[in-house]
């Protein structure tokens, strides 16, 4: 019930103060496990990933220097989020997304762990990589732009909408892990994941995997900037073609 409040709150004000443009949400699947992992501008990032979906089985890892923010844990514990350490290997964490990707649920990460403080991509943390290749939960790679915490805020104190993008990308997975090689294989795992989501973003967005061959190799085989096709849905505050 919280979650369905939250949402119906959250969209209106969505309508309010932006536009969004959202390109293949068909490719989101509403049932099963699946793992949605995005680029993180802002701190509107994982707003966006309760309010653009119906499913009511999300599973959101919170940093945990937002535990000890009344505000913030109560919204964790309503939403059943899952406390996570940024800076060391949280065991307790990811046992728990674990078991929660092997129930059936949705999980949405950011494997940048933090916001990137010039708005390009940094490099990616392996632990969605490692979750993937564990369960066999097939990855949906999520490309925002236009949530940058300063122009948020810029354009807000001038009473201006917020311009907004999400592509979502075809679903793919990651193979198992043998037990050679290991770290090579996480990081082959996570340079596939951003630079899938590399390759749905304006160049300027793409920061480290810029150059990286890999993100060459998929804009080569999709063409320079190809968004995936729009489905439309009535809860999305507002969807236009893409000129």
């Amino acid at each position: 019930m919280f979650l369905r409040i939250l949402r119906i709150v959250s969209r209106f004000i969505l309508r309010i103060i932006a536009h969004v443009e959202t390109y293949g949400f068909e490719n989101a699947p509403q049932t099963g496990p699946c793992i949605a992992a995005s680029n993180h501008l802002g701190r509107l990032d994982a707003m966006l990933a309760f309010i653009l979906t119906d499913r009511e089985d999300i599973v959101m890892p919170i940093a945990e220097k937002y535990q000890y923010n009344p505000v913030w844990r109560w919204f964790g514990e309503r939403l059943n989020a899952v406390w996570l350490n940024r800076f060391d290997v949280d065991f307790h964490a990811m046992r728990e997304v674990y078991k929660r990707l092997k129930k059936g649920e949705m999980l949405t990460i950011a494997p940048e762990g933090t916001r990137s403080p010039t708005g390009a991509m940094i490099p990616a943390k392996p632990g969605a990589a490692y979750l993937a290749a564990k369960t066999g939960a097939p990855i949906i790679p999520v490309a925002i732009y236009g949530t940058e915490d300063k122009e948020v805020v810029r354009r807000l104190k001038r009473l201006k909408r917020l311009d907004i993008t999400i592509r979502v990308g075809e679903p793919f997975t990651l193979p198992p892990l043998s037990r050679h090689n290991r770290d090579e294989q996480l990081q082959a795992g996570t340079d596939e994941i951003m630079c899938r989501i590399a390759a749905m973003l304006p160049e300027k967005y793409r920061g480290v995997y810029a150059t990286h061959p890999r993100l060459q190799e998929i804009l080569g085989e999709n063409g320079r900037y190809s968004p995936p096709k729009d489905k439309s849905q009535q809860h999305e505050p507002r969807q236009e073609n893409e000129k």
